[in-house]
């Protein structure tokens, strides 16, 4: 199955988190899209990696990806190397995206950041000819996305561009919210963690609608980019 974009997560919540309104969007165009788990966010304080599984399930369903996997990295202690590199080049030359999203450059947790970059070099590394792969004894075609953009998490790292993801906001947000066990919940007895309280939950909206008001309009999603954004023309820009 060719994707058009696949976005890459260190942990589950992580994609619809930075970038499920643009996901949204996308998928309302047209568009085919999938989702890559790095780890199964075993370490997280609330929930389990069978909770999260379940929830991951459940948000992809909200956002309508055509397909989501897990590549079951270790979560807290995955690394930049050969090995890790090889399993996502793998993902890459499957699924073919013409576009990559992934963490965020840097971030609070320190899995974003490794992550980010792990994703980046394996893009860039999938398009060399002299690294061979095979899946289930066949032999992968080289591939190398076009773009690869990062979306924003704790840190409000400042956009290179944003998306309008006017109308797609709420259904980022139920997507968001299907992580019940991550998220504030009054009710819950779970040891309490930055990403737990109301205003965290909270500031998911308000940054997509300080985006949004920054660039006339009413929600956005902010990214960063590795090389300048090309336009064909000044009124390709809003």
């Amino acid at each position: 199955m060719k994707l058009d974009i696949l976005a890459f997560g260190a942990h589950p919540d992580d994609v619809e988190l930075g970038c499920g309104g643009t996901i949204a969007k996308e998928i309302a165009n047209g568009k085919t899209v999938g989702i890559i788990d790095l780890t199964r966010g075993e370490l997280g304080t609330r929930g389990t990696a069978e909770t999260r599984k379940q929830e991951a399930r459940q948000a992809a369903k909200i956002l309508g990806v055509s397909v989501r996997e897990n590549l079951g990295f270790a979560d807290g202690f995955f690394v930049n190397n050969r090995q890790h590199q090889l399993d996502i080049i793998k993902v890459i030359r499957k699924y073919q995206p013409e576009i990559v999203l992934c963490n965020a450059i840097d971030d609070r947790h320190i899995d974003h950041g490794k992550g980010s970059q792990l994703v980046s070099d394996a893009c860039f590394l999938s398009g060399l000819i002299k690294i061979e792969t095979e899946v289930e004894g066949q032999s992968q075609d080289l591939w190398r996305p076009k773009q690869v953009y990062h979306y924003i998490q704790w840190k409000n790292i400042e956009p290179d561009f944003v998306v309008d993801i006017s109308g797609f906001a709420n259904q980022k947000m139920d997507a968001v919210l299907a992580y019940k066990t991550q998220f504030y919940d009054a009710n819950s007895k779970a040891p309490e963690t930055p990403i737990s309280s109301q205003n965290f939950t909270d500031s998911v909206l308000y940054r997509a609608r300080d985006l949004g008001r920054l660039v006339g309009l009413s929600h956005a999603e902010g990214f960063t980019t590795e090389r300048y954004a090309a336009v064909e023309s000044l009124f390709d820009l809003k």
